[in-house]
């Protein structure tokens, strides 16, 4: 709107330009701290980013997967909580899914703790921020901008509010990406029974450690893994490793065994009580 506005006027357009500076005047983020919520892939890439730019940057992240932990800088300082972390930052970036849990994050209550004139970012989902405390602190001056591609029509309407299109996935690089992702994603769950990035069941990875692996999925209730752990031993079936996560209602297990699984045991797995599905891998590696 502000370069249309210089359109026939050539002989203004330097001095135009000029004066028009001050309508783009902000702080400097060189020394500024920013609170990180949520390190995952995304939320390391912009802690460590910052970091790069001069940043002093904080992070908070109560299930920080040790993937991302390696990735981190060593300079990002760990928040013992997301109250000590809005409390410090100058600016605060989210970075974390929608969930029952996580819905309205940044509300009225947490609005009280930060800063006087707080920037905050949210590229994650629009639910993450109560809209209707937002715009009181906006008012108020607590929050001085907050920038979104996640508005709804009130936000639109306020003058400290950047909203832009979602557009996270809308390069040619990123629709290439997603479609490989997809694709190495589904052979690590076929070939090794390994879920990343799944909407209804946990993220489980383990390295094969043997020659044979069997994959449980089940009602997540309790007294599962011991009738499943009995089984095996009674068909004299020796574990050499496992893993076991849950998501909601569900839950996954990954288990090595040493030698083979049969046909006979596969069925008496299925058969559990609130065992959903079982399968068994090979290690094509060895």
């Amino acid at each position: 709107m502000w370069a249309q506005s210089l359109i026939g006027k050539a002989d203004e357009v330097p001095k135009l330009v000029e004066k028009g500076k001050s309508d783009f005047v902000g702080p400097e983020i060189k020394g500024k701290t920013i609170g990180v919520i949520g390190l995952g892939a995304i939320g390391v890439m912009v802690a460590n980013d910052c970091v790069a730019l001069g940043m002093k940057v904080i992070g908070y992240d109560p299930f920080i997967s040790v993937e991302a932990a390696w990735k981190l800088s060593s300079s990002v300082k760990r928040a013992n909580g997301i109250e000590s972390l809005l409390a410090e930052c100058d600016y605060i970036s989210l970075h974390v899914p929608l969930s029952d849990k996580t819905k309205g994050t940044i509300n009225k209550e947490r609005f009280a703790i930060m800063k006087k004139g707080v920037r905050i970012l949210n590229f994650s989902r629009g639910g993450l921020v109560n809209n209707n405390d937002l715009v009181e602190a906006l008012n108020d001056g607590t929050v001085s901008i907050y920038v979104t591609d996640f508005p709804d029509e009130n936000l639109l309407k306020q003058e400290k509010v950047i909203a832009f299109p979602h557009l996270g996935a809308s390069t040619p690089e990123a629709e290439d990406n997603c479609a490989i992702m997809a694709v190495n994603q589904t052979k690590d769950y076929l070939e090794r029974g390994n879920i990343k990035n799944s909407v209804n069941f946990p993220d489980c990875d383990l390295d094969f450690r043997s020659q044979t692996r069997v994959v449980i999925a089940n009602k997540n209730v309790p007294n599962m893994i011991s009738q499943i752990t009995t089984l095996l031993a009674a068909e004299k079936i020796n574990v050499s490793d496992m893993l076991n996560k849950n998501k909601g209602e569900v839950a996954y297990n990954i288990i090595d065994v040493d030698g083979d699984i049969g046909e006979d045991t596969l069925t008496k797995i299925r058969a559990i009580d609130g065992v959903i599905m079982a399968r068994v891998i090979k290690n094509k590696s060895e």
